[in-house]
């Protein structure tokens, strides 16, 4: 449907029953954030706040929720706009059947911007940055933060709205050392386009400019976040996902505002200004720290007559941003593989946090005249996958071979794993980049940005049958007796508390000491964590403690391991290390007082009763 404004799309989804209203006052500090997590957990509608607490502005939250609810917001287009990236990644295709694609022509050129003219003071307002929803989403966090922005910023080289980036990168309102009303902090990570702009204009030695749009149709936060294929404008984009040209004008300042947005802030970022930015609970389940980063010097907030704040809250997957992935993945799916001759399916497992772990499957077609079959072309693809824009950020990545099982998924976590370690050769298949760049929010690593990677290939027939139970006769030795199988092939260890390399050292070599004589071929796989029960009660668990709290190069170990000419192997079992360190950051803890509001307004004559 093409929705001309937020408040549109909010009464649509009234209407339909997919938005309830909360019409109690309502905290933004940690309060909201509360009621929005225990909603998503529920899997309940999108929310209103009619009453929130310090400002004047309704603010609506859970918009995404769910994969049903995204795709109603964009029932009318979604089939067009998966055609259209389909097209983009396989132009041949219209060529082929010109019928079936006839439309998408009209679809593409209808999306162009438009830009509408001058600024009219009778649709927007002038505010102050403490004027809006001042919403801290979790205790530790450095202050309130803008979730849900697009930030709009130009080529200096090329200006105008063609070669302009539109990104989601969060904005923190105060806090921290900003001056309140005059300086906000902008936080964006590697292998965003706003770094190419900032890079270009420091070079000049002029100030970017920038605008933060907030609201607008539902189409314009998605294509904020969209992996778009290279050469295709997130304007573009929103336009025609949504049904409706990206509408546009500049300011008598030049600065772009989007004529659909609900708030717009304006500024500048000057070459080499930073403050610190942060903390903040992020989506990988942990607080990202204070680091310097870009600061904006507020020009002007303006505000639409009937403006609705729109914000969502990360934390530990899955959380309103995996609906978001799920829609995402539902639009491109067939887009990044065709990108990559040869990789048929990938999947960044949501639940480990996106980034850290990476299941892909590819083909193996080098030597099929040979008998053994081995990793060959499928670690040209892992090369290809770990330099393909965000692909590269993976931290862990799996990948197999198509031919030993075509009926393989990406999405089957334990199952894909269970192939994996079916196959996997541990003295030959493991693959690492030390000291390289890593997810922003990952702080496995040695440093912000840095840390390792590995590239686990398996590919041929079985090399094992993995165990489906523990045998009565597998003890470990002290001070790690406690253990639980994850899945087959795989057991989570309780170990000591993490105190340092040294100390880790030893522990690996009691290890080694008590199991390296025996045959341990169906155990390919051990994880050292803090609480093994909790780490094996779920796959999602599991996936989440093993591969946020591990840096490759530092925290894989193996019985009877080895390196010959720089290649490191095991020819028992790998050890993955995923304690918690004392260097990682500190997990999301919800607030005890901001849940007991929740429970309030979950009993009946409540907002939320009969939701949660």
């Amino acid at each position: 449907m093409g929705y001309k404004s937020l408040a549109h799309c909010v009464s649509d989804l009234e209407k339909h029953g997919h938005l309830i209203r909360i019409k109690e006052e309502v905290d933004p500090h940690l309060e909201a954030a509360a009621i929005h997590l225990r909603v998503y957990e529920n899997q309940g509608p999108a929310l209103l706040f009619e009453n929130l607490k310090g400002t004047q502005f309704p603010a609506v939250s859970n918009l995404f929720g769910t994969l049903d609810r995204s795709k109603f917001m964009f029932r009318d287009s979604l089939d067009k706009i998966k055609t259209l990236v389909d097209l983009k990644s396989d132009p041949l295709k219209a060529l082929k059947n010109p019928f079936k694609y006839a439309g998408v022509g009209l679809t593409a050129l209808s999306a162009l911007p438009w830009q509408t003219g001058f600024r009219s003071p009778v649709k927007f307002g002038k505010i102050q940055i403490s004027d809006l929803p001042q919403i801290t989403h979790w205790p530790m966090d450095g202050g309130p933060f803008v979730t849900m922005p697009q930030v709009y910023t130009e080529d200096i080289d090329k200006p105008g709205i063609m070669n302009a980036n539109l990104g989601m990168y969060r904005i923190q309102l105060g806090g921290n050392d900003y001056i309140q009303n005059e300086e906000i902090g902008l936080h964006y990570q590697l292998h965003r386009g706003i770094g190419v702009h900032q890079t270009k204009a420091n070079a000049k030695g002029e100030p970017l400019k920038v605008s933060i749009f907030i609201g607008g149709p539902p189409s314009h936060p998605l294509a904020a976040v969209m992996p778009l294929p290279e050469g295709l404008s997130e304007m573009t984009f929103a336009g025609a996902l949504g049904n409706r040209r990206f509408r546009y004008f500049y300011d008598d300042e030049g600065f772009c505002i989007s004529s659909d947005a609900d708030f717009v802030i304006t500024g500048t970022i000057e070459p080499g200004q930073n403050k610190d930015e942060g903390p903040f609970g992020d989506h990988l389940g942990y607080y990202s720290l204070k680091h310097p980063f870009p600061v904006m010097k507020v020009r002007n907030v303006y505000h639409r007559k009937d403006a609705i704040w729109s914000f969502t809250v990360v934390g530990r997957p899955p959380q309103e941003d995996t609906s978001f992935g799920a829609l995402i993945h539902d639009i491109t799916g067939s887009a990044i593989p065709k990108e990559i001759p040869g990789l048929h399916e990938v999947n960044a497992v949501d639940a480990a946090g996106v980034h850290p772990l990476l299941f892909a499957i590819g083909s193996e077609r080098y030597t099929p005249y040979l008998k053994e079959k081995k990793p060959q072309e499928i670690l040209t693809l892992a090369n290809h996958i770990l330099g393909k824009s965000q692909l590269s950020l993976a931290k862990f990545l799996f990948i197999s071979s198509k031919e030993d099982n075509p009926s393989l998924s990406t999405n089957d976590i334990p199952g894909f794993l269970r192939h994996i370690l079916e196959r996997v050769d541990l003295t030959r298949d493991l693959h690492f980049y030390t000291k390289t760049t890593i997810d922003t929010l990952d702080y496995s690593g040695t440093d912000i940005n840095s840390g390792s990677k590995i590239a686990i290939a398996a590919a041929g027939d079985k090399r094992r049958t993995l165990w489906e139970e523990l045998p009565a006769s597998f003890t470990l030795p002290r001070p790690f007796e406690n253990h639980k199988l994850v899945i087959p092939g795989i057991i989570a260890v309780d170990a000591p508390k993490y105190t340092d390399a040294a100390e880790t050292a030893k522990e690996v070599e009691i290890l080694n000491n008590a199991l390296g004589f025996k045959n341990l071929e169906s155990l390919p796989l051990i994880v050292l964590c803090d609480d093994a029960g909790f780490t094996a009660r779920t796959i999602n668990n599991f996936v989440w403690v093993t591969f946020t709290r591990s840096n490759p190069s530092h925290d894989i170990h193996g019985i009877n391991s080895f390196t010959e000419n720089k290649h490191w192997g095991c020819k028992g079992p790998m050890i993955i290390d995923a304690r918690i360190k004392p260097h990682h950051a500190p997990l999301l803890i919800k607030d005890p007082e901001a849940e007991k509001k929740v429970d309030e307004l979950g009993k009946e004559g409540g907002s939320l009763h009969k939701i949660i």
